[in-house]
């Protein structure tokens, strides 16, 4: 790893994540007309108007763009180093007025996840960092949590998933479960220590996990996909079977949890 290798790439990302403050300032969560992708996801004017503002900040000559709410150029597979953005993560939250959505921007190299920022404009938390520089949490250096064991644990789970009762096998854990919005937000708190660990078991494309991936591992955090690997991006499907996260000290906690899971989990989605 070379010392100090992404300051200008940290950069970009800071002057992309202020840039979109001001775009946030002209809509009001919970009061915005939206509109219904195929598949019932919704897509805001904010979406689009997040999405145009990071590409004009972010990208540059010779890189690769995979954001949510652009159409996808396979050009991005011969680029080495390429922008995974989400402009909003967590649009059902901010349709409704929960506070729990955010910009999420991932940098990409050689496929790794090395770089990333979150904001979430409703609660102004800005998550920063890469992976020979960690994280910051508004400004001050973070780490993620130094638990070792899952007694009281606070544990981050997809409030859809709740809802569909894919948490219900974990009810009665040691930990404490909380429901909220935005994986890329989810993943933001366990990088910073705000939570101990976030994991869906449910299908994530790279543009909403890819960020908050890059911060956790630069943070010395626990980063997985369910087939126990590391993280691969930019790659041609951008749909990953989910992910893990915790703090570095619960990753056999973690994975003897979900244990066999993992393993129904990802034979499922190759059915």
């Amino acid at each position: 790893m070379r010392p100090n290798s992404y300051p200008q790439i940290l950069e970009r990302i800071r002057a992309a994540l202020e840039a979109s403050r001001a775009v946030f300032a002209r809509f009001t969560p919970g009061a915005i007309e939206t509109e219904y992708k195929v598949g019932h996801d919704p897509v805001t004017e904010a979406d689009r108007a997040l999405d145009a503002i990071l590409r004009q900040e972010l990208l540059r000559d010779g890189e690769g763009w995979l954001s949510e709410e652009s159409v996808d150029d396979p050009v991005r597979l011969q680029r080495s180093r390429v922008w995974v953005v989400d402009p909003l993560d967590g649009t059902r939250e901010f349709v409704k007025g929960i506070p729990e959505f955010c910009v999420s921007i991932g940098f990409v190299e050689d496929g790794r996840p090395v770089a990333g920022g979150i904001f979430n404009p409703a609660t102004n938390e800005t998550f920063l960092g890469s992976i020979d520089s960690g994280v910051t949490y508004n400004g001050e250096p973070s780490q993620p949590s130094q638990r070792t064991n899952l007694e009281g644990a606070l544990v981050l789970a997809s409030r859809s998933e709740v809802k569909r009762g894919e948490w219900k096998p974990f009810e009665n854990g040691p930990f404490k479960i909380k429901a909220m919005g935005s994986v890329a937000y989810k993943l933001a708190l366990v990088s910073a220590g705000l939570a101990d660990i976030t994991f869906t078991l449910t299908p994530k494309n790279e543009w909403d996990v890819v960020a908050g991936a890059a911060l956790v591992r630069s943070a010395g955090g626990f980063v997985s996909t369910l087939e126990k690997t590391d993280l691969i991006a930019n790659r041609r499907d951008p749909l990953l079977s989910g992910l893990l996260a915790s703090g570095p000290f619960l990753k056999d906690k973690l994975l003897a949890l979900l244990g066999p899971r993992l393993i129904r989990r990802v034979v499922s989605t190759l059915l």
